[in-house]
């Protein structure tokens, strides 16, 4: 295939996704960015995690609320679990890869945080640790899937997962979702003083 046709084939499989999911985005993009608001306004914080390119959102993901998108505003408590080479190494050397974000949650959250995977298969063993590890301790889960939302979506409270398997499509769309939910959070606060 040339590539053109792989260009024109990725950018419609992308439009065609975004319009068949075009009014449930809408509607869980709502309800997310208010579970974000309500976690900051009980004083917790928002836990964030994924593998590889789902690695990469949760770090920029975090990065959007805690610095700024587009206006000034008060600092918001997020953090990446996949940010941390010593402590990612340290586990899954001592404790197994499968651990790596489950022993973070044991250390780091608490009762009013949000947990976020980010998974576009949505079958990872960290991922399904981890959210074993927050239904066991009744923490507030809302998944971001891929892949139907695979075994995570039945250790989710909640989730939004787009309506496909191939992860590039995936990614992209999980970054519309992550970055409109952002924006709402930030013009929330963005009228309070920094």
């Amino acid at each position: 295939m040339n590539s053109k046709k792989i260009i024109i084939k990725n950018i419609s499989e992308h439009l065609r996704i975004l319009k068949k999911d075009k009014f449930k985005m809408v509607e869980k993009i709502k309800i997310f960015s208010n579970q974000i608001i309500k976690c900051f306004e009980n004083d917790g914080k928002i836990l964030i995690f994924g593998n590889g390119g789902s690695a990469a959102d949760a770090q920029h993901f975090a990065t959007e609320l805690t610095v700024r998108m587009k206006k000034n505003r008060m600092a918001l408590p997020a953090l990446s679990l996949a940010n941390d080479v010593s402590a990612l190494t340290a586990i899954g050397n001592d404790l197994g890869f499968k651990k790596i974000f489950k022993r973070q949650l044991e250390a780091l959250s608490k009762n009013n945080d949000l947990i976020v995977p980010i998974s576009t298969s949505g079958n990872s063993s960290n991922i399904l640790e981890a959210l074993k590890f927050s239904k066991n301790k009744k923490l507030k889960t809302f998944g971001i899937f891929g892949n139907y939302g695979g075994k995570a979506k039945k250790l989710c409270e909640d989730h939004y997962i787009v309506s496909s398997n191939n992860p590039s499509r995936v990614q992209e769309i999980h970054i519309i979702f992550w970055q409109t939910a952002c924006e709402i959070v930030e013009n929330y606060y963005a009228s309070r003083k920094v």
